[in-house]
C-alpha cells in the first residue's frame, strides 16, 4: 500500500446507523445494557468498514460511532471541564442562528486514560485492505469559542493552560503511533473561521485580535508535532463547522493561508471547498511543494450528487495552483460532526462516497 493521502480519501464521521441509535435509546430506557451497546457497536463499525472497502477507498474510518461529537469526546475524556455557552452561534441556510455549549476548564486538565486508543485498535483489527486513520480535534478548539475565558483564572494562566493541553496531545499521539497507526487527521475549526470578516470583527468586539490568535494555535500545533512519530503521516482538516447542516462561517483561505500551509507541520491539507463559502483555490499558492492538499469538494450538508464532470472541472482549476500530482479528493467533512447527523440519508451518504472513489478513478487513475 502506497503511503496516505490517497487520490480518494474519508474525512472521518459517518451517519449513525439505526440500530445504533435505537440502541442508545434503550439503554437510557433502562431496557439494555453498555453489553448491547457494544456488541452493536462493533457490528456496524464492521459493515462500514467493510462497505468503505468495497468502494474502494484505500483509507478507512470507524464513521466516529463512540462518539458523540467530533470534539466533545474529548474533553469527556478529560478531568477539570464544565461547559459554558460559545461566543460563536452556528448558522442555516434560512439565516436563522442557534447556541451551542462548549468546554470551560473549571479545574486541573488530566488524562483519565487514553482517549482515542480503543477506538483506533477496534478499527484497526476490523480493516483488511485499507489503513485505518485516527482523527482528534485540534487544541485551538479548546480555546477560540470562548478565548474570552476559556479556563477559570483561579485555575489557569494562558501559558500553563496550553502546557497541560499540549501535554495530553503528545501522550495520545505517541500512544496511537505505538500501536501501530500510520496515518492521524486533526480536525481544526478555529483557523478557518478566522477566515471570515465577520467572526475576526467579533473578535475584536470581544477584545481579542485575529492575527495573535492564529499565531497562537499555529504555535501550539508546532509543540504537540514537534518530535512526532516517525512514519506516521498527520494530515490537518479545516471546516466552518458543521452541525446538522450548519456552519458558523463563511470566507476564502487567504487571511490565514501563509501561516496555515507554510508553518504547521503537517504532510496534508484537507480542506472545504464544497461552497462559495470557503472562497477559491487561489490561496493554495502558498502550499508548499513537499505538502499535497485533499480537496473537500462534495458537500456532506447536502444530499445533491455532484457530477463526475462538474468535480472534474474543479480539480483541474486548483491544479493550477498546486499541481494535479498533489491533489486528492474527498467529501468537505463528515456527515455527523455530531451524534444526530446531517440532514441527508445513508443512501446518499454512500452515493457521495462512490462519486469520490469514481471521480479519482477518472482524474488520476486509481483511488
Amino acid at each position: 500500500m502506497a503511503n496516505p493521502p490517497f487520490r480518494a480519501e474519508i474525512v472521518g464521521s459517518l451517519l449513525r446507523p439505526r440500530t445504533l441509535k435505537e440502541t442508545a435509546a434503550a439503554i437510557a430506557l433502562g431496557k439494555a445494557d453498555a453489553t448491547a451497546h457494544d456488541r452493536v457497536l462493533e457490528q456496524e463499525i464492521a459493515r462500514v468498514v467493510e462497505r468503505q472497502e468495497a468502494l474502494g477507498f484505500k483509507v478507512a474510518s470507524d464513521g466516529e460511532f463512540a462518539r458523540t461529537s467530533w470534539f466533545g469526546f474529548f474533553f469527556e475524556g478529560l478531568d477539570g471541564f464544565r461547559l459554558g455557552p460559545s461566543l460563536f452561534r452556528f448558522r442555516n441556510p434560512t439565516g436563522e442562528d442557534f447556541e451551542w455549549p462548549t468546554c470551560v476548564a473549571s479545574g486541573t486538565i488530566r488524562r483519565r486514560s487514553p482517549i482515542a486508543l480503543a477506538e483506533y485498535r477496534r478499527l484497526a483489527r476490523m480493516t483488511r485492505t485499507a489503513l485505518p486513520k485516527a482523527t482528534l480535534p485540534t487544541p485551538s478548539a479548546f480555546h477560540f469559542f470562548r478565548f474570552t475565558q476559556p479556563f477559570e483564572p483561579a485555575v489557569y494562566t494562558q501559558e500553563r493552560y496550553f502546557d497541560d493541553l499540549v501535554a495530553v496531545y503528545r501522550s495520545e499521539i505517541a500512544e496511537l503511533a505505538e500501536a501501530g497507526c500510520r496515518y492521524l487527521q486533526l480536525d481544526e475549526v478555529p483557523l478557518a473561521m478566522l477566515c471570515d470578516p465577520l467572526v475576526r470583527e467579533q473578535a475584536r468586539t470581544h477584545g481579542g485580535d485575529p492575527d495573535a490568535l492564529l499565531d497562537l494555535y499555529v504555535g501550539v500545533m508546532r509543540r504537540i508535532l514537534d518530535g512526532r512519530p516517525p512514519g506516521m503521516t498527520v494530515g490537518l482538516h479545516l471546516c466552518r463547522g458543521n452541525f446538522r447542516s450548519r456552519w458558523m462561517a463563511a470566507g476564502g483561505y487567504e487571511p490565514v493561508a501563509a501561516r496555515l500551509f507554510n508553518d504547521i507541520p503537517v504532510d496534508v491539507f484537507f480542506l472545504e471547498y464544497d461552497s462559495e463559502r470557503a472562497g477559491g483555490f487561489a490561496p493554495l499558492r502558498h502550499v508548499p511543494r513537499d505538502r499535497r492538499v485533499v480537496l473537500g469538494l462534495v458537500s456532506t450538508k447536502t444530499p445533491t450528487l455532484e457530477s463526475r464532470d462538474a468535480l472534474g472541472r474543479r480539480i483541474d482549476e486548483a491544479a493550477r495552483f498546486v499541481e494535479l500530482d498533489r491533489l486528492a479528493l474527498s467529501t468537505q467533512c463528515g456527515f455527523a460532526s455530531v451524534a444526530g447527523g446531517n440532514l441527508i440519508d445513508e443512501e446518499a451518504q454512500w452515493a457521495k462516497l462512490e462519486r469520490v472513489a469514481e471521480t479519482a478513478r477518472a482524474v488520476w487513475g486509481s483511488t
